[in-house]
C-alpha cells in the first residue's frame, strides 16, 4: 500500500470514529496570497504582464486546526482589501456551513454592488469552506454535493490563438502531451479585422488537433473595445461549422443578450458564454430566454461552489449544458473537477495549457491518464494539497496560507 493509500485509509478511519455530530469549526482568520511573477498571457487587448496579479489563493483557518483553500480570479491586492471589508461578517462563523456563511456575506454587502471584488473574494472563501467541510467529514466535495456521476473527466486544453503556423505548432505540442480536446481563443482572432486570418487560424488548429479531437473556439468578445457585432458573429459561426467546432464562445459583447438569442437561433454550432456574470440572479434571463446552449460560470468569481451548483442545476433543468469556465489556478481546477463529478452532464473541464499556477503549486500536480483524461480526486475536501515551497515562488508571503 502506497503513502497516499495509507493516508486515505487513516482519514476514513478517523471519520468513522467521529461522533454523529461535529462541533462548530469557527473561522479564526482568512488570508489571501496574490500570485505574481508568471501570470500567463490572456490574449487581452491590454495584455497581462508576468508581474501582474490576476489570481489569488485564499486560506480559511479555523479553531479546530483545519484550513481550507480556495482560488479567486481577481488581482490579489483587491482580494486582500475585500477581506478587510468582509472580516466583521465572517469572524467566528462556523466554517462547516458554506452555504450559510457565503449567503450571509452576499446579503450583507449587496449595497456595495453584486459582482466585482467582494463577490470574487467570497467565491474563494466559499471554495475554501467546502474544502473544510470535506476534510471534517472525510468526504470529497463532489460527494458532499450529492454524489459522483463520474470518476474522471475530459479536460480541454485552453490555448491562446496565434498566427496560423504558430497555432498549428502549439496545438500539436499539446496533442503530443496527451490532450484530445482543445479550445483556442482571444489573440488575433477577430481583433485583426481579417476574416481570412480568422479562418486560417481555425483551420491550422483543426489540422494539428486531428479530425477526431474536440475543438472549441472562444472569440473573447468580453475584451475591451470588442470591434464586432452580430453580423460578424453569424458569418463566423457558419465558418466554424465547416471545421466541426463544438461551440462558439463569447461571440458577441457580454451584455448583448438579444444578439445572443438571435445568434443561437441561427447558428449551426452551439453558443457558449456567461463567464463574466456573477451571482445566480444574473444568470436567470440567460437561462430562461434561449440566449445560450452552454453556460460557463466561473467558480472563482461567480460566488464559489455554493453559487455555481445552483446555476448548474438550473441549467440542467432547463436543458442547457453546464461547462465551468476554468481559466484560473490548480485550486480552481480542483473545484471544477469536484463540480464535474456531481452533475449529470458535466463532461468537460477547462485546463490552461502551460500555466505555472496550475502546473506548479501542488504537491502532486494534475496528470493526464493514458486516454488524456483527468482523474477526479476522491479524497476529503478538494482532494489536493498545496506545496508551500513551490507556492513561495509566486507570492511574497506564502506562510500566511498555512496554519
Amino acid at each position: 500500500m502506497n503513502d497516499q493509500a495509507v493516508n486515505d485509509q487513516t482519514l476514513q478511519t478517523r471519520a468513522a470514529a467521529r461522533p454523529a455530530g461535529l462541533p462548530p469549526f469557527r473561522i479564526t482568520r482568512i488570508e489571501a496570497a496574490p500570485l505574481f511573477g508568471e501570470s500567463p498571457k490572456g490574449g487581452w487587448s491590454a495584455e497581462i504582464r508576468p508581474e501582474d496579479s490576476i489570481h489569488a489563493l485564499i486560506a480559511v483557518h479555523t479553531d479546530q486546526g483545519l484550513t481550507g483553500y480556495g482560488s479567486v480570479f481577481t488581482d490579489g491586492r483587491l482580494v486582500q482589501a475585500g477581506l478587510k471589508v468582509l472580516e466583521p461578517l465572517f469572524a467566528g462563523a462556523d466554517a462547516l456551513s458554506p452555504d450559510f456563511v457565503s449567503e450571509k456575506l452576499h446579503q450583507n454587502t449587496f449595497w456595495m454592488g453584486r459582482g466585482g471584488t467582494l463577490t470574487h473574494t467570497i467565491s474563494g472563501i466559499d471554495i475554501a469552506l467546502w474544502d473544510i467541510l470535506g476534510q471534517a467529514t472525510g468526504l470529497s466535495v463532489g460527494r458532499l454535493l450529492g454524489g459522483r456521476y463520474r470518476e474522471r473527466v475530459q479536460p480541454y486544453c485552453s490555448l491562446l490563438m496565434e498566427e496560423p503556423d504558430a497555432m498549428r505548432d502549439v496545438v500539436a505540442s499539446y496533442r503530443e502531451k496527451g490532450f484530445s480536446a482543445f479550445k483556442i481563443g482571444w489573440g488575433p482572432f477577430g481583433r485583426a479585422l481579417d476574416v481570412k486570418l480568422d479562418e486560417a487560424i481555425v483551420r491550422a488548429a483543426r489540422e494539428a488537433a486531428g479530425e477526431r479531437a474536440k475543438l472549441f473556439v472562444d472569440a473573447g468578445a468580453s475584451d475591451a473595445l470588442w470591434p464586432h457585432g452580430l453580423k460578424w458573429a453569424k458569418r463566423t459561426a457558419e465558418m466554424l461549422a465547416d471545421y466541426e467546432v463544438g461551440w462558439f464562445e463569447e461571440p458577441v459583447r457580454p451584455d448583448a443578450i438579444d444578439d445572443y438569442r438571435e445568434l443561437r437561433r441561427s447558428s449551426p454550432v452551439p453558443i457558449a458564454g456567461c463567464e463574466v456574470l456573477t451571482r445566480r440572479q444574473n444568470f436567470i434571463p440567460w437561462l430562461t430566454t434561449g440566449a445560450i446552449d452552454i453556460v460557463q460560470p466561473d467558480v472563482t468569481k461567480v460566488g464559489g461552489i455554493s453559487e455555481q451548483r445552483r446555476i448548474a442545476w438550473m441549467a440542467y433543468d432547463l436543458g442547457i449544458k453546464y461547462v465551468g469556465h476554468g481559466w484560473n489556478t490548480a485550486l480552481g481546477l480542483a473545484a471544477d473537477l469536484q463540480m464535474a463529478s456531481a452533475f449529470p452532464d458535466a463532461d468537460l473541464v477547462e485546463f490552461i495549457g502551460g500555466s505555472p499556477y496550475v502546473d506548479g503549486i501542488l504537491s502532486k500536480p494534475f496528470a493526464l491518464d493514458a486516454e488524456g483524461w483527468l482523474t477526479i480526486p476522491n479524497r476529503p475536501g478538494l482532494g489536493v494539497a498545496i506545496d508551500r515551497d513551490k507556492l513561495a515562488r509566486y507570492t511574497p508571503d506564502a506562510s500566511a496560507l498555512f496554519a
